[in-house]
């Protein structure tokens, strides 16, 4: 059975935890792990990521017959209920005086034995991390990737930019939403599957993450040694993580 480790942080200089995690799961169905990054100010982006999780986990555990899903049932399922949820937070933000401007990243992946599917919306991330590689899966929708994909500014020159923030498409910030769709597979024995907010990734390299989930130990210390270190190196944003990946006891084994 697939092993999940979910920690959330509010940082050391936040006053508000604006990031929602979760993870939902299916008799004999793929396990649903969430992470979302919400903005907007406090109570906004709080609404708006919490929201998110949950509204995306009550569809989810609502499903009664997916025995017969294929790939492409999982991903239209995942897009109407990315639209469904944009729906309900563009609404909630245009009625609300208090709530206007809110959005959040999105990263939903389903997880199947071998394989996954993403849905991403945002800077949150999905990696693939092997015994010596990570692989970052899904593209920031962000100011700085694009300017880095048009190769006006380096990778040096983007992990540093000060507008790095600056997201291109959030979830709830607009009448309709393009979530990017990934498939990726991995090996259930060896890889682990790494989802997180920019907390971590903006203050974390990928050397660094790559280290820490492939050195000795659970995946509850694995996860809070991330944690630990976005915090010891500044911790200016909320922090979340769902980590994944082979027990103790087979890494111990290899």
């Amino acid at each position: 059975m697939m092993q999940f480790e979910v920690l959330t942080d509010i940082g050391r200089k936040r006053t508000v935890n604006e990031d929602s995690a979760a993870v939902f799961t299916l008799q004999d169905g793929p396990a649903l792990a969430i992470v979302a990054d919400g903005m907007g100010g406090h109570r906004g982006g709080d609404y708006a990521s919490s929201t998110a999780v949950q509204l995306i986990g009550e569809k989810y555990t609502a499903i009664k017959d997916y025995s017969h899903f294929q790939n492409d049932d999982w991903i239209k399922w995942l897009n109407e209920t990315i639209t469904f949820v944009n729906d309900e937070i563009y609404s909630k933000a245009m009625n609300d005086p208090d709530l206007k401007g809110m959005g959040t990243t999105l990263d939903a992946v389903l997880l199947f034995e071998n394989r996954g599917i993403i849905t991403h919306v945002g800077d949150s991330r999905v990696y693939i991390i092997e015994e010596k590689t990570i692989q970052q899966v899904t593209k920031d929708h962000s100011f700085v990737n694009v300017l880095l994909e048009s190769g006006e500014i380096t990778e040096e020159e983007a992990e540093v930019h000060p507008q790095r923030n600056w997201i291109m498409r959030a979830l709830g910030s607009e009448a309709s939403i393009v979530p990017d769709f990934y498939q990726f597979t991995f090996d259930i024995h060896s890889s682990y599957v790494l989802i997180c907010t920019d907390g971590l990734s903006n203050k974390v390299t990928t050397a660094q993450i790559l280290t820490i989930v492939t050195s000795k130990g659970n995946l509850h210390e694995k996860a809070a040694r991330l944690i630990g270190l976005a915090n010891e190196l500044g911790g200016e944003d909320n922090i979340s993580v769902i980590l994944t990946g082979p027990s103790v006891s087979e890494v111990d084994e290899t």
